[in-house]
């Protein structure tokens, strides 16, 4: 095994055994250089594994009775940003797949793919996966990012069938030319 590997296996392994800490003490109190703990509003912890070689970021979330709720693993470019993550429930089944697209010319986050990994979802036309939701961002002139806006495009009802017309578009404006 080289020794990077080995480097990599220890440091996950210090962090995993820390995080453990981190669970059963004063959660503002425990933080190291590759761990982070997170106390959430409705007592839930999250704790942030990140490998020493910042490739791999893992975010545990715990119940506030501290059960395992959700394990997230982000692969990570040499800059820091998210590439992919996989989604795993509090029995590490994976649940979803996420893919983060970034501007070329700017760098920005301009979108999030979520994909189902228990029901693979394939676009007929072209074979392709078809992802569960995507999320997109916008950015102002001064490069501030939107809210995002999420698509769920899980089979489903379709507009017509929830709203009972075709689009919520106006056919025509009811005040143009002054008509009251």
């Amino acid at each position: 095994m080289n020794l990077l590997a080995t480097w990599n296996i220890r440091g996950i392994a210090a962090g995993l055994l820390f995080s453990a800490s981190c669970l059963a003490s004063d959660i503002e109190t425990v933080d190291g250089p590759n761990v982070r703990c997170m106390k959430m509003e409705d007592g839930s912890r999250a704790v942030f594994i990140r490998s020493p070689d910042s490739r791999t970021l893992t975010k545990k979330t715990v119940s506030p009775n501290g059960v395992l709720s959700m394990l997230t693993t982000y692969r990570m470019d040499a800059d820091g940003n998210p590439l992919g993550c996989k989604i795993k429930d509090g029995q590490n089944r994976e649940m979803f797949k996420v893919s983060y697209g970034y501007h070329r010319v700017t760098g920005q986050l301009v979108e999030e793919l979520m994909f189902d990994s228990q029901v693979r979802r394939l676009n007929p036309a072209n074979g392709k996966e078809l992802p569960v939701q995507k999320v997109v961002y916008l950015y102002d002139a001064e490069g501030k990012r939107s809210a995002p806006i999420v698509f769920n495009l899980l089979p489903g009802k379709t507009f017509e069938q929830v709203f009972g017309v075709k689009a919520s578009a106006l056919e025509s404006n009811p005040f143009k030319n002054g008509e009251r």
